[in-house]
């Protein structure tokens, strides 16, 4: 079978959802290697800093590496700005909703406020409010989103930052991407 048989999804047969599930799961495993060619594509995204928005994305990950961050939370500083070209007015979300299925919560949470956590650091140079992310003080990775803004992302924008390659990434970023999504086991044992 080179393509399924049907027009509308209601026609398909158990045929051709096997076909089909067989070719998902193939194009599932390749994730690691695409979310790889995305980032290196930040090398040519919005430009007017003085680093790359793939510097950047490394030298995040270089910081919560050198800070003692686990790997997941490496690999989601890693691609936390992974969504500036196709989600720029959401890009928090993108990034969080691309490792919700292989991380524990708190991960995707930080990853998902990033950008209101940010603004605390530039917003009134726009004439906007820096306190909005005050209103989530009493949440529970409140502390761990301020550590990630703070200490990581709102830090690395230095042309002179000893900063790792991709390469060096690469390897936890496949180990990530190779779980299981959305196993209980991980995710409660990650959770806990």
């Amino acid at each position: 079978m080179d393509q399924v048989s049907f027009t509308r999804m209601s026609d398909g047969t158990r045929a051709d959802y096997h076909f089909l599930d067989r070719l998902e799961q193939d194009h599932a495993a390749g994730v690691a290697d695409r979310i790889l060619a995305a980032l290196a594509g930040l090398e040519h995204s919005l430009e007017g800093y003085q680093v790359t928005r793939l510097e950047h994305s490394l030298q995040t990950a270089t910081r919560a590496e050198a800070d003692g961050a686990d790997s997941e939370m490496v690999v989601a500083a890693l691609v936390h700005d992974l969504g500036d070209d196709l989600a720029p007015h959401n890009h928090s979300q993108f990034a969080a909703a691309i490792l919700r299925p292989y991380v524990r919560q708190e991960v995707t949470w930080v990853l998902e406020m990033h950008g209101l956590f940010q603004m605390q650091f530039y917003a009134d140079r726009l004439g906007l409010p820096t306190d909005r992310h005050l209103a989530f003080a009493d949440h529970p990775y409140f502390e761990s989103c301020q550590r990630f803004c703070r200490d990581w992302d709102q830090e690395s924008f230095d042309p002179h930052y000893p900063t790792k390659p991709l390469s060096h990434f690469a390897p936890v970023l496949r180990e990530i991407f190779a779980r299981p999504p959305f196993d209980p086991a991980i995710l409660k044992e990650q959770n806990s």
